[in-house]
C-alpha cells in the first residue's frame, strides 16, 4: 500500500468546472453538505467488510479517500466502523472543509471538474463516494479520477438517489416532478420537498451498474438505503424497500477497479 502524495496539477483539455453559479451555491452554509446517517452506517459497514481486518494492509490499515466529503459528519458516522484505517477527506467547498475540521484530522482540497486530484496514481485501497455524483457536470471524468487514484483491485464505495425510488414511481404517474429531481437552483418546482439541493444527474439501479463497468470498474453490486427525508410514517415501508434495491430509495455501489 502507498501513501498519498501530492503530485502536479494538470490542467484538462478544456475547463469543465462548475459555472460561478453552482460554485456560489455550494459554498453556501446553508446548503446541505451531509446526508442520513442510515446510508452511511451501511455504506460504511460494506466497506470495512470488503477491506478486512486493517492489519493486512499494514501497521497504518488501508488508505481510505472520502471524495467529497462535505462537513465530515459522515466520516465521524463512519469511523467506528473504520476503525485501524486512514481516512483522508477531500471536498473543494471552503466552506465544508472548514466545518469538516472537526471530523476528519486530514484533508486536502481538491475538485473533480477540469483538474486531476492531487494524489498519486494507485494510491489508495479504497474511494467513499457519498452523494456527489449527482451533482456533478462530467461525471465520466470523475470516475476516471477515481480509478486513477485506486489501486487494481482497489474498492469503490458510491452512494446516490435513486431515480426509481418507490415513492417517485408513484409520483411520476400522477404527474409529479420526482424527488431528487431538481428544476432550478434557486427554489423547488413541482415536487415534494422544500430544500435546493444542486442535484443535475440521477440514477436508476440498472444505469448505475451500466456506467460503473463502462468506466472500469468490475464486481459492481447495488444495495439500497433508506432516505432520512422520508415522512415518519412511511419510513417502514422504506426500510422495506430497500430489501429490492431498484425500488429503494438510495442506491449503495460497490465496485472494484480493474
Amino acid at each position: 500500500m502507498t501513501e498519498p502524495t501530492r503530485r502536479d496539477a494538470v490542467s484538462a483539455p478544456t475547463d469543465t468546472r462548475p459555472a460561478r453559479g453552482l460554485r456560489d451555491f455550494y459554498e453556501n452554509p446553508a446548503v446541505p453538505v451531509a446526508s442520513g446517517d442510515a446510508r452511511t452506517r451501511r455504506q460504511a459497514a460494506l466497506l470495512a467488510a470488503a477491506l478486512g481486518p486493517p492489519a493486512a494492509h499494514g501497521p497504518a490499515g488501508a488508505l481510505v479517500l472520502d471524495v467529497g466529503c462535505g462537513d465530515g459528519t459522515a466520516a465521524a458516522t463512519a469511523a467506528p466502523l473504520l476503525a485501524g484505517h486512514r481516512l483522508v477527506g477531500l471536498d473543494w467547498s471552503h466552506d465544508a472543509l472548514r466545518r469538516a475540521r472537526a471530523h476528519i484530522p486530514h484533508l486536502l482540497r481538491a475538485e473533480l471538474d477540469g483538474d486531476a486530484l492531487p494524489l498519486a496514481d494507485g494510491c489508495a485501497d479504497a474511494v467513499l463516494f457519498s452523494e456527489v455524483i449527482e451533482h456533478l457536470p462530467d461525471p465520466d471524468t470523475a470516475l476516471d479520477e477515481l480509478r486513477r487514484v485506486l489501486r487494481p483491485g482497489g474498492h469503490l464505495m458510491l452512494s446516490t438517489p435513486n431515480l426509481a425510488a418507490w415513492y417517485n414511481r408513484a409520483l411520476l404517474l400522477a404527474g409529479v416532478q420526482p424527488v431528487f429531481s431538481e428544476v432550478s437552483l434557486r427554489a423547488v418546482h413541482g415536487r415534494p420537498g422544500r430544500e435546493v439541493v444542486g442535484h443535475l444527474r440521477l440514477y436508476t439501479a440498472r444505469a448505475l451498474r451500466s456506467f460503473l463497468r463502462a468506466a472500469g470498474f468490475t464486481d459492481v453490486t447495488v444495495t439500497g438505503a433508506p432516505f432520512h427525508g422520508v415522512p415518519r410514517l412511511l419510513r417502514p415501508l422504506d426500510r422495506a424497500a430497500c430489501a429490492v434495491p431498484s425500488a429503494a430509495s438510495i442506491l449503495l455501489a460497490h465496485a472494484r477497479r480493474r
